[in-house]
């Protein structure tokens, strides 16, 4: 991770323009995957991002078998997913908020770090690891017991194995024989993980609050998201209808670089560490 001191003049000229973009507005903030990367959970598209070859929804509820393929790589990336604690940009954006300065945060994660790193007002736009439902009664479970009886029924998955960790906790196993798909223990109706899956639509009334939030604010904060899926592109096009400064920290090209306010190319960890620094609190 690149330090404050090891900044070029234009990420620190940058720096100082987000800092005067934002100083005395209330800041909704936007992350997405760049942010947790520091914390050891890879990115999608960033330089070296891993092959992504994500289960749609329509294939999850297919059949058997690939709810299978499904749960086994879910649950082997868990272990290591669970384990990834928050960053030092996870625990900024958590003190801009106690300090008055940022209203919420949106998150395009499903990994919960920024409840973890003290954050309260968390919008989780696709969900989160953290649960598990049944879509046939609807009782929620905690992923943690899930996990605990996944390895129960299937004592093989508790050999520890190097896996190459995806970006949703998940690995590409390569083995599913013998393996017993968790069911509901309330009624023996199938398990889905409460994350939105490909092929799936965000819920609208998250979406809802998600707008609420940005409507709320004077200003908007992306932090390590390429903006490439749909819902955080419309996010920024509701700022901007409002004429609030957007501020963008990610290191590559978005989607949004021509439509921001200041373009911050640099690590999320060490700007928002020094954006909390620098900007005023708010009471």
């Amino acid at each position: 991770m690149q330090t404050r001191a090891e900044w070029d003049d234009a990420v620190a000229a940058d720096v100082d323009r987000a800092v005067d973009a934002l100083a005395g507005r209330r800041i909704a903030v936007l992350t997405g995957a760049g942010v947790s990367t520091d914390s050891g959970i890879p990115d999608y598209r960033g330089k070296g991002a891993p092959t992504r070859t994500p289960m749609t929804v329509d294939q999850f509820f297919a059949g058997e078998e690939a709810r299978r393929r499904y749960w086994v790589g879910s649950h082997l990336g868990w272990r290591t997913f669970a384990a990834a604690g928050p960053n030092a940009g996870h625990e900024a954006i958590a003190d801009l908020e106690l300090s008055g300065v940022a209203t919420g945060v949106i998150t395009q994660n499903v990994d919960g770090l920024h409840i973890s790193a003290g954050s309260r007002r968390v919008v989780e736009l696709h969900g989160t690891m953290r649960r598990v439902f049944c879509t046939h009664c609807g009782q929620v479970f905690d992923r943690r017991d899930l996990a605990l009886r996944v390895e129960a029924e299937n004592p093989w998955l508790r050999v520890d194995t190097d896996v190459l960790l995806g970006p949703d906790g998940d690995v590409r196993p390569e083995s599913v024989d013998g393996f017993r798909v968790p069911e509901c223990s309330v009624c023996g109706g199938l398990l889905k993980p409460d994350v939105v899956f490909f092929g799936e639509f965000i819920p609208l009334e998250k979406f809802r609050e998600a707008e609420q939030l940005v409507q709320t604010s004077q200003a908007l904060l992306v932090a390590g998201s390429s903006l490439v899926v749909n819902s955080g592109i419309r996010l920024v096009e509701r700022a901007r209808r409002r004429r609030l400064p957007v501020v963008i920290v990610n290191r590559g090209e978005t989607r949004a670089d021509g439509r921001a306010t200041v373009k911050v190319d640099a690590g999320t960890s060490e700007v928002l560490a020094e954006l909390a620094e620098r900007l005023p609190a708010l009471r």
